[in-house]
């Protein structure tokens, strides 16, 4: 799972992603102060 937040005007956004390809695009589509995090749960598979 891939989690954007975003940061803006004392706001906290999260968008969560199933793929890293979808997060990324979208990364790049939105602006203002922001960071891509990649949620691994210990029982997801590898």
């Amino acid at each position: 799972m891939w989690i954007i937040t975003l940061y803006s005007q004392s706001n906290i956004s999260m968008f969560e992603f199933a793929s890293e390809k979808e997060a990324r695009e979208a990364f790049n589509r939105i602006r203002g102060c922001k960071i891509l995090s990649q949620i691994i749960y210990y029982n997801d598979p590898l």
